[in-house]
């Protein structure tokens, strides 16, 4: 198995970076998080690897995908892991209902264990936004794009779910508009980050697909999409996503973009894409710290 320090190939301030949490057992959780959001000082987050987690087969290790066939008590185990290196508990973790929509829902405490320690009770939602501190937002990926959000001057933080349905419609907007009417967040006073997920180069879409694309960057379109031979294009969700979040007001500087594909380092992340659906989830995970 390769080394996660190949991940960090450009490493400067607003790339992902890597740390290992070593656990009383022994045993080490590598996790991924970004300098510009730590930055902050009011958060705490991470995008997790394979690594780390006790489950089997092609869950290995660390799966946090109730949905992929994989036993519950392993998945349960994993997520206590991460809540774990969070200095939180799974009991106060919210998770979303991701169906490639731009439905944004504001969480609360009355929340806290939704999909995780209580059933579900709100479907179709693939952002989670909120103020409260010590709640734990969870989304879950194999491919698409996470985004994290976080206003240090109202003190209240987002995180979605975007897949090229997603980007396409503007998910990280829609999400700065859901945090604005909640807790008047500023576009200007944003830090985000798009996190790990497919590169480019591995991303083959249809016409269809990139015709979509096409109307709606038609300024980037030569650069957000790539023509093949074969009549398809190859996407880039990450540029189309900074694009979405510079063109909502949030200045460059303060946005993180990735360099970690999924599909590249199938050894150390899941992807949809590499394994041809046979995979665990990665989670991306998001908090506002608890002040005395």
């Amino acid at each position: 198995m390769s080394s996660l320090l190949e991940f960090n190939r450009k490493d400067p301030w607003g790339q992902p970076r890597t740390r290992s949490i070593l656990r009383a057992d022994g045993s080490r959780l590598p996790l991924l998080y970004y300098p510009l959001l730590e930055e902050t000082g009011m958060v705490e987050h991470c995008f997790t690897t394979r690594e780390g987690g006790v489950s089997k087969g092609i869950y290995e290790s660390l799966n946090l995908g109730f949905t992929r066939g994989d036993e519950r008590w392993a998945v349960e185990e994993n997520f206590r892991r991460v809540a774990e290196a969070l200095g939180s508990d799974v009991s106060r973790f919210v998770l979303s209902d991701q169906t490639h929509t731009t439905h944004v829902r504001k969480v609360t405490r009355a929340d806290a264990g939704h999909g995780l320690t209580r059933d579900k009770y709100f479907f179709d939602v693939d952002g989670l936004i909120t103020d409260e501190p010590g709640l734990v937002l969870a989304t879950l990926y194999a491919d698409c794009v996470p985004l994290y959000f976080v206003d240090p001057i109202h003190r209240a933080i987002g995180l979605s779910h975007s897949g090229w349905r997603g980007t396409a419609a503007r998910m990280g907007r829609v999400t700065i508009e859901a945090m604005g009417r909640e807790f008047g967040t500023r576009p200007e006073d944003l830090r985000c980050a798009i996190g790990p997920s497919i590169c480019q180069a591995c991303y083959e879409v249809s016409g269809d697909v990139a015709e979509q694309f096409a109307q709606e960057f038609p300024e980037d379109r030569e650069t957000i999409l790539e023509q093949k031979e074969n009549g398809k294009f190859q996407l880039d969700l990450w540029q189309a996503n900074e694009r979405v979040l510079l063109e909502a007001g949030v200045p460059e500087e303060q946005i993180a973009v990735t360099d970690i594909c999924t599909c590249c380092n199938p050894q150390l992340l899941f992807s949809h894409r590499a394994s041809r659906g046979k995979r665990g989830n990665l989670g991306a995970f998001l908090m506002i710290k608890e002040t005395e």
